[in-house]
């Protein structure tokens, strides 16, 4: 556990619950409990799945917390939560994992963004699920993360910071916020050669994440660099806009939720800013090109990623959207629920592979993956979760446009890349503790 995460689960770890469970060694789904039987404890029943008549094996429990009313990013939270309920439902359908059927729907709760009321419902679900399909958010997870790691749940982050390469209990996918800032200073360095950067950013583990990132790569490339910190809610940006507008940097990393982006690149560009903006991947949805700010976005903004959007030309892309329907509107929210879905379906193939689909065995299972499958989505070397975070940190990010004609909103102007910074850092400790 890091440092940074301990200090914030300071008083947390008094609340945890005791998970319990039907005891290792039942059989679950496994068959009677007899030789070969499958192990199992917290989350996995022998009764089937509701919702999947065919699978007569048993069902593993999965939980989900995220953003799905009130908080800054429930319109990504949303289609995330969706994509997922529609990744286990194609699974379910192929014949689960080894005949145990998925629930990612039985144990939803809202998290609203808020670290208290992120420990509150995981506390109030954590005694019936095997792991987590989702726990959105940066400073929601680390409110839980010593408790998750106590207990062997493994989870799924909706987040990229740099902290979950040293969690064994987290299973990452794509690039971290800190690498992704480098590679975005790497790529305007080229495209057009930025004299000074800032960092406009929430405060936590997302914002520091990105600012780390950003300060390293404009180090790296003899700009000069300074971090602006923002509150999330849209009355809190005038430190912020005042900053840009008045340094006027050649180019801004931007890492807020979307709200609040429309209103610091609105503003600065009213008020005469025709700098850069290149903002990190959960500062966009498709919707702020039709706000007020849409012009603001045509002119001066790029949007990094640590996957290809939408409409891209993957097997795994493919596959998603005919499994979604045609009747959804393009979200790259969608598409990150999506992708972060496949390791987690690696682990569970492992674990019933292995016999043990206890909690400690789901997490033994996840440490003896060297590579996953995600159908083209990321590239075929990742998904190393063996240990060793700077081999196996996925640094490949890419660039996007705004564009009203695709149905995210942006395009792809930069296909997968690694830049000079990213490619020779070394990653040993998350970058904000740097």
């Amino acid at each position: 556990m890091t440092s940074r995460t301990t200090q914030l689960l300071a008083g947390l770890s008094a609340l945890a619950l005791i998970a319990t469970g039907c005891g290792r060694g039942d059989s679950g789904g496994g068959g009677g409990g007899g030789e070969g039987a499958v192990k199992t404890d917290v989350g996995v029943t022998a009764e089937p799945c509701k919702d999947t008549p065919d699978l007569k094996k048993g069902c593993i429990f999965l939980g989900t917390i995220s953003d799905l009313t009130s908080g800054p990013f429930k319109a990504l939270a949303v289609p995330i939560t969706d994509a997922q309920k529609k990744f286990w439902e194609r699974v379910n359908k192929s014949g689960g994992i080894d005949g145990y059927g998925v629930d990612v729907t039985t144990y939803v709760r809202d998290n609203k963004y808020n670290p208290e009321t992120h420990n509150q419902v995981y506390q109030e679900i954590k005694s019936k699920v095997l792991g987590l399909a989702q726990t959105l958010g940066s400073p929601t997870t680390a409110a839980i993360i010593g408790d998750l790691g106590d207990n062997n749940i493994v989870s799924v982050p909706a987040s990229w910071t740099s902290a979950w390469a040293f969690e064994d209990v987290i299973l990452e996918s794509g690039t971290n916020y800190c690498l992704e800032s480098m590679n975005a200073i790497d790529y305007a360095v080229e495209q057009f050669k930025p004299k000074s950067v800032m960092a406009v950013h929430y405060p936590g583990d997302y914002g520091e994440d990105a600012a780390a990132g950003a300060k390293v790569a404009a180090e790296k490339n003899g700009l000069t660099f300074e971090a602006v910190e923002t509150a999330s809610g849209q009355d809190n940006q005038a430190g912020a806009i005042n900053a840009v507008t008045s340094k006027k940097p050649d180019l801004v990393i931007l890492t807020t939720g979307p709200t609040d982006a429309a209103v610091i690149v609105g503003q600065t560009a009213a008020r005469g800013y025709t700098g850069k903006y290149i903002g990190t991947s959960p500062t966009w949805n498709p919707g702020l090109l039709k706000s007020p700010a849409g012009p603001a976005f045509k002119a001066l903004y790029l949007q990094s990623g640590p996957w290809e959007t939408f409409t891209a030309d993957t097997p795994g892309h493919k596959v998603m959207r005919e499994t979604l329907g045609s009747g959804v509107t393009g979200n790259d929210g969608y598409t990150s629920g999506w992708v972060w879905s496949y390791p987690l379906r690696a682990a569970l193939k492992k674990a019933v592979e292995n016999k043990d689909l206890t909690r400690e065995g789901l997490l033994k299972a996840v440490k003896q993956l060297d590579k996953v499958d995600y159908e083209g989505m990321l590239p075929a070397t990742a998904g190393n979760f063996t240990g060793d975070a700077d081999k196996g940190v996925v640094r490949e990010t890419m660039i996007a446009k705004p564009d009203e004609a695709s149905p995210t909103g942006v395009s792809t102007v930069k296909p997968f890349f690694v830049g000079p910074t990213a490619k020779d850092y070394k990653f040993d400790k998350p970058c904000f503790q740097g």
